[in-house]
Parts: C-alpha cells; sequence; structure tokens
C-alpha cells in the first residue's frame, strides 16, 4: 500500500473515534461542543495519532482499538493547540486548513474556552486506557504526553516563538530556532512515537530507537513546515503563505536560507530511519511515513 493510501485509510478511522469522542453538540454548552468539534473535525493529516497506532500495533502488535483512547488524546491536545496558535493574541490567523479559523467563527472567548476542554478532555480520554495496559503504563504515557504539551513542551516552545519575534533578537537566532522547533512541535510528535511504544512494552533499546526516530522526523517535518511558508501551494496548504516572514517569525529559511533548510531536514530524515534499522521489514510503514514527511507539499 502507498503510504498515502494508508494516511488516508487511517485519517478515516480516526476520523470516526473523533466524532465518537467528543461530545455532541446537542448536550450542553452546546455552542461549546460545537466549537470543539468544528476545528477537530474539519481535517488534518492526524500524523501524530498515526504514528502512535503505527508504533504500538505494526511494531508491537497491539491492538489499534485498545491504544486509541491514547492516540485520540494527543490529536486532541495538537487541536486545542491550534485553535490557541490561531488566536489574535498569539499568530492572528483566518484561516486553518482551508477554513475560517475557530476565533472567527466563535469569537476568542469560546475559543479559549473550546481549547481549554480539548486539552482537559485529552486526559480523561487516558483514564480509558485502563483495563488494557499496566497501570504504571498508564501513569507514564500520561506523563509522557502531559511533559511534552506543557512548561517543556510544546507550550514553552510557543513561547520562545513569541518572544524570538523581532530583530532585537538576531545574535540568538539559531538557539531559539533549535529550542522553538524541538518544543513546539517535535515535542508531541515524540509523545505520539513514546506512547505507542510504552503501550506496546518496549524495551530500553527499542524505546531509545523510537525516540532518536521521533526526535528527527519531528524537526524535519517542522523544516519543511517553513519551507512551505515560502514556496508552498497556498490552496493546498489552506493557509495563506509567507505569514511567517510577515510576522518576522524565526524559521529555518530565515536563518539558513531554502537549500540548506532542504539538505537539513534530508539528513534528519535519514538519521530517523537509520535509528530504527533495529526493527528490520517491521519498521516499514515507519520508513515510509519518513519518506513522506520530507516529500510532502502540503
Amino acid at each position: 500500500m502507498e503510504i498515502k493510501d494508508f494516511l488516508a485509510t487511517k485519517a478515516k478511522t480516526i476520523d470516526q473515534a473523533l466524532d465518537d469522542y467528543l461530545p455532541s453538540e446537542d448536550k450542553k454548552p452546546s455552542r461549546l461542543h460545537e466549537s470543539m468539534r468544528y476545528s477537530t473535525l474539519i481535517g488534518g493529516k492526524r500524523l501524530r495519532p498515526v504514528l502512535t497506532l503505527t508504533v504500538a500495533h505494526y511494531l508491537f502488535g497491539v491492538e489499534e482499538k485498545k491504544v486509541m483512547p491514547a492516540a485520540i488524546a494527543i490529536e486532541l491536545i495538537h487541536n486545542y493547540s491550534l485553535i490557541h496558535d490561531d488566536l489574535p493574541c498569539m499568530d492572528d490567523d483566518d484561516y486553518r486548513r482551508g477554513e475560517l479559523t475557530n476565533h472567527k467563527v466563535f469569537g476568542d472567548a469560546i475559543s479559549v474556552l473550546s481549547g481549554d476542554a480539548l486539552l482537559t478532555y485529552a486526559f480523561e480520554l487516558l483514564t480509558e486506557l485502563d483495563g488494557d495496559f499496566a497501570g504504571e503504563d498508564i501513569v507514564r504515557v500520561s506523563r509522557e504526553i502531559s511533559q511534552s504539551a506543557g512548561c517543556q513542551g510544546m507550550v514553552g516552545g510557543q513561547v520562545v516563538d513569541i518572544l524570538a519575534e523581532g530583530a532585537e533578537r538576531k545574535k540568538d537566532k539559531k538557539t531559539d530556532l533549535e529550542f522553538i522547533h524541538r518544543h513546539k512541535t517535535g515535542a508531541l510528535l515524540q509523545a505520539s512515537v513514546r506512547t505507542g511504544a510504552i503501550l506496546g512494552g518496549a524495551n530500553k533499546e527499542e524505546l531509545t530507537a523510537l525516540t532518536i526516530y521521533a526526535e528527527n522526523i519531528g524537526l524535519s517535518f517542522q523544516i519543511i513546515d517553513d519551507i512551505l511558508d515560502v514556496v508552498g501551494d497556498e490552496e493546498k496548504l489552506g493557509k495563506e503563505v509567507g505569514s511567517d516572514e510577515g510576522k518576522n517569525k524565526v524559521t529555518f529559511p530565515s536563518v539558513y536560507g531554502l537549500e540548506e533548510s532542504r539538505d537539513m531536514a534530508q539528513k534528519k530524515i535519514q538519521s530517523a530511519k537509520e535509528a530504527i534499522g533495529i526493527f528490520g521489514k517491521d519498521a516499514k510503514l515507519l520508513v515510509k511515513l519518513a519518506d513522506y514527511i520530507i516529500d510532502r507539499n502540503y
């Protein structure tokens, strides 16, 4: 199966699970539930939950349905972060995935609360792992995901991203850039992979290999994102290109140029694939996912 077909198939499964798990719009407070469902269900690559399911199922043989609550929890956290990122006080974006951003439809207040609700609900979903996995592994996964999403992960990366805007921090750009992308984007991608591994019963060597894989695909993913903001197709991306430059953001192309950025992304993907060589043919889907990240155009 081609990797794009695999991703499309898994995305449909994940979309159905999201639809099932998210509160109904018919239930009070309906406006909040409508907002939560709007941003979460309008599409997306679903790369994070796909990574969790792929690692757990294809490397370690765990049934996907057992891991699904953790995979969905991670996707909810990702979507909460996008809602908040798009707010006027943050990136002030009008479009996401080709549709109006949440605050443009529901207003700032509901958007903030919608993001809060998705984040909180994610950790409620992790309790549904009880019964299928050992309590200590559920605690490990909860710690993994919370750390990746918090002040030492995604939120911390977002803070440095905001503070790094502007010419006054030119001397710190390379340091800031590394921190931003390893935390803002990379941390949750790493948690996605490690969650699948922990629930799959990975040993220390396997977990280390998958962590190196995740670190490298995470950084490459963000480098490609930065490149696409310069040269991408607006219609495919579903958002305005050139917004990073307009906001004077620290990005790989702005610091290293397009060609060097592409070369860095390619090297990271190669390192990712080498790291999971210990799994042999069982890792073929993860290898294809790594190649997809470097080759994608949206």
